[in-house]
């Protein structure tokens, strides 16, 4: 048993989070996925979260493909919605949720619009709204067009938040939400990656699309910006590359 004790300032994070861990465990079910484990919850409250001890070990190229082809075939599986029925967290973060049809505009708006206006500096945050205003129109539509369906998302899927022991992976501290299942992806390229054998696996079920690698850049200011508000300037130049990106696509969706 391990017992997570609540830090965040936030009186429902844990209860967001058990609740995240139940819903990875019920699609990953209804996905026949047997080899990705999600911890049991046997305790929640306001102050701590009881759930399954797990013993870390390194990960294998064995236990990586696991991982790879469990979270394809959880991808796989149509959602009704983008987004979330309620508010929850990223991180120290709070990440605001709605039910939408419109995966751009929700990610345009409720995820990078919101980190914009949490930027201290108020230079850094006119530049980026800026470029916001200009191109978040056409991003959130070459957004739509190459996302096939909502997904449910882990949310935080850095290498952090994947445990391995000898029965395969485990799946710990989420932020779900309803999303394209590249955002995911794109999070699982942060912070050292999750190795080849990982995304062999996963692209043999559920390949990734052709214009993957500007999603990725988009995707992934979300978490910069995530950091830079919460740890400072070092994070910058990742949330700048992001909107580098944002300008290019924009800019070729624009007539």
């Amino acid at each position: 048993m391990f017992t997570k004790h609540n830090t965040t300032g936030f009186t429902d994070a844990l209860i967001c989070e058990a609740e995240g861990l139940e819903s990875l465990r019920t699609a990953l079910e209804q996905a026949g996925v047997t080899d990705v484990h999600v911890p049991e919850v046997t305790r929640v409250d306001a102050d701590i979260l009881e759930m399954t001890g797990i013993r870390s070990e390194p990960a294998t190229d064995e236990t990586l493909s696991m991982l790879g082809e469990g979270l394809a075939l959880m991808h796989r599986l149509e959602q009704d919605r983008y987004g979330w029925n309620r508010d929850n967290y990223i991180g120290l973060s709070p990440q605001p949720n709605r039910w939408s049809k419109a995966w751009g505009e929700f990610f345009v708006t409720d995820r990078l619009g919101y980190q914009v206006s949490r930027i201290r500096n108020p230079e850094v945050r006119y530049e980026f709204e800026c470029v916001l205003e200009r191109y978040g129109d056409p991003v959130s539509r070459w957004l739509d067009r190459s996302c096939e369906h909502p997904s449910l998302l882990h949310g935080d899927l850095w290498n952090g938040n994947a445990l391995f022991d000898r029965t395969g992976p485990w799946l710990i501290d989420p932020a779900v939400y309803c999303g394209d299942r590249e955002a995911d992806l794109a999070m699982t390229e942060m912070f050292g990656g999750f190795g080849e054998a990982f995304y062999e696996a996963y692209d043999r079920m559920y390949a990734r699309t052709p214009e993957y690698s500007y999603k990725r850049d988009i995707y992934n200011l979300y978490h910069y910006l995530n950091h830079y508000n919460l740890f400072g300037g070092g994070y910058l130049g990742g949330c700048r590359r992001g909107l580098e990106t944002i300008s290019r696509v924009g800019a070729q969706m624009t007539p």
